[in-house]
């Protein structure tokens, strides 16, 4: 705990006071609004439907299929969503079976695949460093108000 009660070097205080904040925040608002989904999936909740692939996203590290949704019963459709744990042999134009779990940006693949591990991982990740970060907040605070003052400053002669 030893860190906790000594704060020196400004590498350690970028991190506290600017890297604990940033990772809590995008823990939080890019892990916990999809949380309850990917579960919901991954337990076989939602809607199911039709995934219908329109194009494939790549970026630096991974690729995602973006299309649209299609409810077995019912009117429900959603468009430009992207399809979580997309299986393997994908082509535009291909379909997926998929659950609809109200996830904001897209729908699941009934497959199944390690989505909700990783948005468990990124919310628990902004869980921990929000709670990190008030407790060395509360101790600072703490640890300041403790710190006895100095003896005062006289400056009357000395008999």
């Amino acid at each position: 705990m030893s860190f906790l009660n000594k704060i020196d070097g400004w590498r350690t205080k970028v991190f506290v006071w600017i890297g604990l904040p940033v990772i809590a925040g995008i823990g939080l608002m890019m892990g916990a609004t999809d949380l309850l989904p990917t579960w919901q999936a991954h337990n076989g909740g939602g809607t199911a439907g039709t995934f219908t692939a329109v194009y494939e996203d790549c970026g630096r590290r991974n690729c995602e299929w973006r299309g649209t949704f299609a409810a077995d019963q019912g009117d429900d459709r959603r468009a430009d969503v992207i399809l979580y744990d997309a299986p393997d042999g994908l082509a535009v134009g291909g379909t997926a079976p998929a659950r609809d779990t109200g996830a904001r940006a897209g729908v699941f693949s009934t497959t199944g695949g390690s989505t909700y591990l990783l948005v468990t991982g990124l919310t628990l990740a902004g869980v921990a460093a929000l709670v990190a970060w008030v407790v060395i907040i509360f101790r600072a605070v703490r640890n300041r108000r403790a710190k006895p003052e100095g003896e005062p400053v006289s400056f009357a002669p000395s008999l």
